[in-house]
């Protein structure tokens, strides 16, 4: 059931009751310059002659969500203050594996965190779930590492969105490693068997993710407002922020099928749809977010990207770009891994060019990101291997007797990347952010 708009600003503007340490200042009234109604000057510009113009109805429901942080996880994190962070992740961790009669003299805000989490919403199927976190631990085992950090960099290309990472110190080339090796861990961790779950790993990283985020947001909002300005950029890392990351896959799984004329999901889809939809709502996303049918999915997508004013500044959008490309990201330094890093390397700038800045390679030249021939030679490759691999995967599941080893496979190759990706820790401590951008840059 769709939340009314009214009920959206009443939840938006009840945060400076709820939390006036963060929020008691803010002016929710106040339209940030980050967002446009000017779909010409929005990041769906480049893109906009391809889609109908979202719902004006979702397009004010981005909006308001654009001032909306995690009240839940954000009256948490303001314990730093109290408990410091290493406490607060060491309390939240404990909940996740124990539960919380595990935490002696459990702060209220974590009992709430902790039950909020739990909630089963009214749509959920775990069945589904389950079925869909089946079916995407071949994609997250066999293509995910070889694209990740060409995703992860289609979140540095807007100034108003990328600042977070900046002041948080991942312009560096560890930083960068972290966390885009985080970010693989938690969408690997959550396709295991009964990951997301409660005492699921994947629960466990939701929960982490949405600390560190509201980690970020206290910090930022308590010790850096000389750099963030709320009427520029609006709350940082708001709800709305993480649809890309979260829906991205079923966003194209639905622009295909529009564009094939279909409007109902398979059974397959559904389940994976359904995987997306709850791995998100444990991450803290408003239920009126996650929409249930291709166009729906499609619009509330691109009504965020129209809201979002274009903008691209080197000095911090240009510097996260390169520094996450320049990284190295395996655990060692074998012959093995740097082949391997030097080409996922090469593949990451195609899939930069190719499926976030529209095939366009003078601009990503202009960022520091040069195309080369060599990159479509090895791509050329590299990408019928990996479809190759996709097939034969699926080939075997569809084999009466085949596909119980199969999924006994793919389970322990999903542990293997775990361990290459290293102990995620998914948290954000404010002694390593930077006083400025342009320190940070």
């Amino acid at each position: 059931m769709q939340t009314s708009l009214e009920h959206v600003h009443e939840r938006i503007e009840g945060q400076k009751m709820a939390l006036p340490m963060m929020y008691g200042d803010v002016d929710f009234s106040q339209t940030p310059e980050r967002y446009t109604e000017n779909i010409a000057e929005s990041s769906m510009a480049s893109y906009a002659d391809k889609f109908p113009v979202p719902p004006a109805e979702m397009r004010e429901r981005v909006k308001a969500y654009t001032m909306l942080g995690d009240v839940t996880a954000d009256a948490y994190a303001s314990l730093m203050a109290t408990y410091g962070f290493k406490r607060l992740v060491e309390m939240l961790t404990t909940a996740c594996d124990k539960g919380l009669e595990a935490v002696p003299d459990a702060p209220p805000q974590l009992v709430a965190l902790i039950e909020e989490m739990e909630t089963k919403p009214d749509w959920l199927d775990m069945d589904l779930v389950r079925e869909g976190a089946r079916l995407n631990r071949l994609p997250m085992s066999v293509t995910a590492p070889w694209m990740i950090r060409g995703a992860f960099l289609a979140t540095f290309l807007n100034k108003y969105t990328a600042l977070p990472m900046a002041l948080t110190g991942t312009l560096s080339h560890a930083s960068a490693s972290r966390r885009v090796n985080e970010t693989a861990t938690f969408f690997t961790v959550t396709t295991l068997p009964g990951a997301l779950e409660p005492r699921g790993e994947g629960f466990k990283a939701a929960a982490m993710v949405r600390l560190m985020h509201s980690m970020v947001r206290f910090n930022v909002m308590r010790r850096m407002r000389n750099v963030w300005d709320i009427s520029v950029y609006g709350i940082p890392v708001p709800q709305v922020d993480q649809m890309p990351a979260g829906l991205i896959d079923v966003f194209l799984l639905s622009y295909q099928m529009l564009e094939e004329g279909r409007t109902e999901f398979t059974p397959d889809e559904r389940a994976q749809l359904e995987f997306s939809r709850y791995r998100c709502y444990l991450l803290g996303l408003p239920e009126d977010l996650l929409m249930d049918t291709p166009q729906g999915i499609v619009d509330i997508m691109n009504a965020r990207s129209a809201s979002i004013r274009s903008g691209f500044d080197d000095e911090t959008c240009g510097s996260l770009v390169r520094a996450t490309l320049a990284t190295y990201l395996p655990p060692n330094r074998s012959l093995g891994n740097r082949i391997r890093n030097a080409l996922e390397r090469r593949l990451a700038r195609l899939v930069l060019v190719k499926q976030f800045l529209g095939g366009d390679s003078k601009v990503a030249r202009e960022m520091g990101v040069p195309v080369q021939p060599l990159d479509y030679v090895i791509a050329t490759v590299l990408f019928p291997y990996i479809a190759m691999k996709m097939g034969l995967y699926k080939a075997a599941r569809s084999i009466p007797g085949v596909r119980g080893l199969m999924e006994r496979h793919l389970t322990a190759k999903i542990h293997r990347l775990l361990k290459r990706y290293g102990h995620a820790e998914f948290t954000s401590d404010a002694e390593a952010y930077r006083p400025a951008v342009k320190a940070a840059a």
